[in-house]
């Protein structure tokens, strides 16, 4: 038996030629577009200074929007939730229970499940807040946040969904919700943050990345309290108790009046 003949190539014509210059340039945009360059080795000095300067902006930003925000709940979740499905009535039930409880709920700010926790404090009467990033194609602001601020870096954005919240509440996701997730509770295996609540909502969905989780304890790669660390539950009101009992009770957690801010130094409440 004989190989087939290869199809012939079309045949080029001048107007479609790619020239020598055309073929730098897509090179440049693919090896030195801002975010990539930072993570793409050795540059000069006044490059990683400028960098800094950049990173620097990006907590200032983030930290100047949440200085008012009072204690937080974050929700993590897939963007690609659409309204009608179960996670997103979950979502939108649980950030009303968040609110309710007298937190601010946190999301990155975009549409699917972030929409739907915000969705749920924003009609329940609380405080409702986004963490935005930029990104090539650009994710659209949800309306249920009463205040938002958009990062350039997702390491500055992580530090600032992480930096403000009492408990972590953690829907169906993709890759983003997963290291989201993981990276909160290495901060709190090693020490960096406090032990504080992380709940994962959607059994059917998550399952065998809890008992991934506890093959890891089996293991040896992680201590065998640290599947611990993480309550798995379906149940709203399970959830609100185990918010109730870990963040609310455990850390002291009461209704006060909220400082007002300087207008002078371009500080504005969450609401209004």
């Amino acid at each position: 038996m004989s190989a087939p003949e290869c199809p012939k190539l079309p045949q080029v014509g001048a107007e479609q030629e790619i020239t020598e210059k055309e073929v730098i340039e897509q090179e440049i945009f693919e090896l030195e577009t801002p975010d990539q360059t930072l993570l793409s080795g050795p540059r000069s000095r006044f490059s990683d200074l400028g960098t800094i300067f950049r990173v620097a902006k990006d907590l200032l930003m983030g930290f100047r929007a949440l200085h008012f925000a009072g204690p937080c709940v974050t929700i993590f979740g897939s963007a690609r939730t659409r309204r009608g499905m179960g996670y997103y009535e979950m979502a939108r039930k649980m950030g009303e229970a968040c609110a309710k409880l007298g937190f601010t709920v946190i999301t990155g700010g975009g549409p699917g499940i972030m929409q739907a926790a915000n969705q749920g404090a924003f009609e329940a009467g609380g405080r409702s807040m986004g963490v935005n990033i930029e990104l090539p194609f650009e994710q659209q602001l949800n309306p249920y946040v009463h205040r938002s601020v958009t990062m350039r870096y997702f390491f500055t954005r992580k530090v600032v969904l992480v930096k403000y919240s009492y408990a972590f509440i953690v829907l169906p996701g993709g890759a983003g919700t997963l290291d989201e997730m993981f990276e909160t509770m290495t901060l709190i295996q090693t020490g960096k943050l406090k032990v504080f609540p992380i709940i994962l909502m959607g059994k059917e969905y998550w399952k065998p990345l809890m008992d991934f989780v506890y093959r890891m304890a089996e293991e040896g790669t992680i201590s065998p309290d640290d599947p611990e660390l993480i309550f798995f539950t379906d149940d709203i009101e399970e959830a609100t108790s185990h918010l109730q009992r870990h963040a609310v009770r455990q850390f002291g957690l009461r209704r006060k009046r909220a400082p007002k801010p300087i207008k002078l130094l371009g500080e504005k409440p969450v609401v209004g």
